[in-house]
C-alpha cells in the first residue's frame, strides 16, 4: 500500500502537484477544484495493488477530474474502471449519460471515451471515493454491452448492487491491511463481485462462468455477513433469504471453504470484539455491552467463545491492552 502525502508541499503548490501525481498514478487527466480551495488543497490518496486490480481511495474536499479527447490520444491503457462513493456525494459523465451517486452507489466507466467526475463533501474530512481500475479482458462480459453502462448509477441500496456495495465499502475500510499473501485472493473476489454486479445491471447473468457467481456469492454474502454482525437474529436462514438462496446452499457454499456459516459468523465477530477491547476510547463501555453490541446476547458465552479463542478471558485481555 502506497500513501500519496502532501503534508511536506508548499500550500499553494499542493494542487499543482496533485494535477502531475493524478497523471502519473492514472492516466493523463485534468483536475479542478474550487478556486477557495486550490491555496490549501488537501487530499489523502491510498494506493493498493491487488493483483491485475489497481485499487486508489481517494479522500478530497471537493474535486473535478476530466478525461478529453486530447489526454486519451497523448496515453490510453484501454481500462475499465468501477467507481464506488464511499463519503459524500459524485457525479459522473460519459457518452452523454449523467449518474448521481450518493454514498454506497457504483458507476462503471471507459478509459477510452471523455468522461468528467465530479464530487466532494460537506463533511470536514472530506468526500472520498474508491476506485477499481482493470484491464477490459478481466470481465468476462460483452463489452458492448459494458460500453452502455458507462455513466450509469449502480443503486447501492438494493439488490446485487447493495451486495456489491458493502463488498466494496469494506474494501475501502480494510484496504490498508492486506498483506502480500492476501493479494491475488482479494483481487479475484473483488472482481468477482464486481461481474456480478454488472452482470446484474444488465441482465448478462449467463455471461459469468459458474466458479465466478459461486465466489461473487460468497463475497457478497460475507459483507452482508459483516454489516449485520451486531444482530443477535443473524442466522442462516436470515442470510440466505436476504441473498436470495436456499439454507442449504448456503452451507454446501461455506462447507466448499472448509468453513460452517456459524464458525464463520462467531470468528467475526469476536475480531470486532477484541478491538473494542483493545481501544483505548472504549475503557469505560462495560464488556457486556461490547459483546451484545457485536451480537452476543450471552456474557457467559461471550467471555467462553473468547477464552477459547485468544486464551485469555475479555477481561484480562482487556487489561492487558
Amino acid at each position: 500500500m502506497d500513501v500519496v502525502s502532501f503534508a511536506d508541499i508548499p500550500a499553494k503548490e499542493r494542487f499543482a502537484f496533485w494535477r502531475e501525481m493524478s497523471s502519473k498514478m492514472w492516466m493523463p487527466l485534468d483536475a479542478r477544484c474550487e478556486p477557495r480551495l486550490e491555496g490549501g488543497f488537501q487530499a489523502h490518496v491510498a494506493l493498493g495493488g491487488l493483483d491485475s486490480v489497481q485499487a486508489t481511495l481517494l479522500t478530497a474536499p471537493s474535486l473535478t477530474v476530466r478525461r478529453t479527447p486530447r489526454l486519451i490520444r497523448r496515453s490510453d491503457p484501454e481500462t475499465f474502471f468501477v467507481t464506488c462513493a464511499v463519503r459524500g456525494r459524485a457525479t459522473g459523465e460519459q457518452a452523454d449519460r449523467h449518474a448521481d451517486l450518493r454514498t454506497g452507489d457504483l458507476m462503471l466507466r471507459d478509459s477510452s471515451r471523455p468522461y468528467q467526475t465530479t464530487f466532494g463533501s460537506r463533511d470536514p474530512a472530506g468526500g472520498q471515493l474508491l476506485s477499481l481500475q482493470f484491464p477490459r479482458s478481466m470481465l468476462p462480459l460483452p463489452e458492448r454491452g459494458l460500453r452502455e453502462l458507462s455513466a450509469v448509477r449502480i443503486r447501492g441500496d438494493r439488490g446485487i448492487g447493495a451486495l456489491a456495495s458493502q463488498y466494496l465499502l469494506e474494501l475501502a475500510r480494510r484496504l490498508e491491511e492486506f498483506g502480500a499473501d492476501e493479494v491475488m485472493r482479494v483481487s479475484a473476489l473483488t472482481l468477482d463481485v464486481l461481474t456480478a454486479a454488472l452482470a446484474d445491471a444488465l441482465d448478462a447473468r449467463s455471461s459469468v462462468p459458474p466458479g465466478g457467481r459461486r465466489r461473487a456469492l460468497l463475497a457478497q454474502i460475507h459483507a452482508f455477513i459483516r454489516a449485520n454482525l451486531g444482530d443477535p437474529q443473524l442466522t442462516p436462514g436470515t442470510i440466505a433469504a436476504a441473498n436470495h438462496i436456499s439454507v442449504s446452499y448456503l452451507h454446501q457454499l461455506f462447507r466448499a471453504e472448509q468453513r460452517t456459516v456459524a464458525g464463520w459468523i462467531r470468528e467475526r465477530r469476536l475480531e470486532q470484539c477484541r478491538r473494542d477491547l483493545g481501544d483505548p476510547l472504549l475503557t469505560t463501555t462495560p464488556i457486556g455491552a461490547i459483546a451484545a453490541r457485536w451480537g452476543f446476547a450471552s456474557p457467559a458465552h461471550f467471555s467462553q467463545a473468547f477464552r477459547a479463542a485468544y486464551g485469555l478471558s475479555p477481561r484480562q485481555f482487556r487489561h492487558r491492552r
